[in-house]
């Protein structure tokens, strides 16, 4: 019998994650535990970051965290739209496993479970401060938001910033989406064109208010998901437009949000992460950012929607200049920051999420993983399992209701990251292996599927 989230955090159980030798686990009892700070992107593509290859967006304070930390080439998330990714990120598991697979929409009335058990939750039952500052998108209804799933302070909008959109009598379109403290709007509409800033001075504020004790700030950023604002500051200043202009910022806030950590005196204990919730919306053409040199983007299991850039830094435990070539994935950060912070992590459901300190500190050399899992919505759509990536065959259904027949893709990612060479015919072998497996795994996750939150009387889907 599961127990309920309350009732886990109060008793002995679950594994504390693997064991290292880092200096996390080297510390004496009586030594600060390490900070966590945690940033997420909306939209934002592979190629999107000067050291990922960007030719005319500068992003030097990222790239600053990748020189004195690690850049990760092979790094996932666990859906390639919103929702479903920032589900699993929180909870450590693939998104079908908690109930959240598609978009929420301000018209439902589900969320994440709060019988789930998030890192914010982990962190708080060890004496972490914890703040969710930006866009949560887990459900808008306050039984559903950041301060009942583990966070002390929130601040920022529920859902997209496309949302709550009306037309206007000159054909343009705005958007009344609400911006909130803790469970109360403060601002309806949002001002859109400074939140990246709001959410920058409220993070330093955070920090500030916090220095005193182990901390973990969860920071998703609006942007750069459509519609796009950038501040005065920064409009017009990039070289890529508006969305160049929107990174930027979003640079700019790493920047001031590395130097209140060195203002407070703990930026050498911080683990700092930066990371994208999918790949670019592609459809949006110049207000869309690029996942080159993969293919596709947002809405996608082909790479460009779920591989997406990740850099981490921490002194002392992460080499400066590293580089994290095997794969690991964001339902890997609650297990790892569990064991960060001498945390036990979940041990009476299925966690999906491995341990990657040994692949943060360089002291691994293969991923945790046996297989990477892709899932569009309900559907597992393609695997991973060394170079090998199959896309599944399957059936479906299109607007005329006649089913159609898609055929499987294998490609090695190895000598084609791009997914341009589809060798399934020519080793049938590996597909029939890889179609196991992927088999194998959906069914014991559907048999172990949770519920989302619902409403009562909610009918969800």
């Amino acid at each position: 019998m599961r127990l309920s989230r309350r009732s886990f955090l109060k008793t002995v159980g679950g594994v504390a994650g693997v064991t290292m030798s880092s200096r996390l686990n080297a510390q004496p009892a009586s030594s600060p535990r390490p900070n966590v700070v945690l940033i997420f992107t909306d939209d934002q593509g592979y190629q999107d970051v000067g050291c990922y290859g960007s030719p005319d967006i500068r992003t030097p304070h990222i790239d600053r965290l990748a020189a004195d930390g690690v850049r990760f080439t092979d790094f996932y998330v666990a859906a390639s739209v919103c929702s479903p990714s920032r589900a699993a990120l929180l909870t450590g598991c693939y998104p079908p496993r908690v109930g959240i697979s598609g978009v929420l929409f301000p018209r439902d009335d589900i969320g994440l479970n709060p019988d789930e058990i998030t890192v914010a939750d982990l962190l708080r039952e060890q004496g972490y401060a914890t703040a969710c500052i930006g866009r949560w998108h887990l459900g808008h209804h306050p039984e559903f938001l950041p301060t009942r799933h583990g966070f002390d302070r929130y601040f920022g909008i529920p859902y997209s910033n496309d949302m709550d959109g009306v037309d206007d009598e000159d054909g343009s379109r705005s958007f009344n989406v609400p911006l909130m403290r803790d469970e109360e709007i403060v601002e309806r509409p949002a001002e859109q064109t400074t939140l990246t800033q709001r959410y920058t001075e409220e993070a330093v504020r955070f920090i500030r208010d916090s220095a005193n004790r182990p901390f973990f700030l969860y920071l998703p950023h609006t942007m750069p998901h459509v519609p796009l604002y950038a501040s005065d500051g920064f409009a017009g200043r990039s070289q890529r437009g508006v969305y160049g202009d929107v990174i930027e910022e979003i640079d700019w806030s790493v920047g001031r949000i590395m130097e209140a950590l060195r203002e407070a005196g703990v930026d050498d204990n911080t683990l700092v992460i930066y990371t994208s919730d999918n790949g670019p919306w592609l459809s949006k053409g110049e207000d869309s950012g690029s996942a080159l040199p993969l293919r596709d983007g947002k809405f996608s299991a082909y790479e460009g929607g779920m591989r997406v850039p990740c850099v981490m830094r921490w002194p002392g435990v992460i080499p400066a200049g590293s580089m994290g070539p095997h794969a690991a994935s964001t339902i890997d950060l609650l297990p790892t920051l569990a064991g960060i912070a001498a945390a036990t992590a979940p041990g009476d459901r299925v966690i999906d999420g491995r341990d990657i300190r040994p692949l943060m500190a360089g002291k691994s050399e293969t991923s945790p993983h046996e297989a990477i899992y892709y899932y569009r919505g309900r559907r597992l759509a393609a695997i991973r399992q060394g170079d090998w990536k199959l896309h599944v065959a399957w059936t479906r259904t299109p607007s005329n209701a006649v089913p159609v027949n898609v055929p499987p893709e294998l490609y090695d990612l190895g000598s084609d990251v791009s997914e341009t060479r589809n060798v399934a015919e020519e080793r049938l072998d590996v597909v029939a292996r890889l179609t196991e497996r992927a088999a194998a795994f959906d069914g014991r996750l559907r048999a172990d599927a949770r519920a989302p939150g619902r409403l009562p009387g909610a009918e969800g889907r």
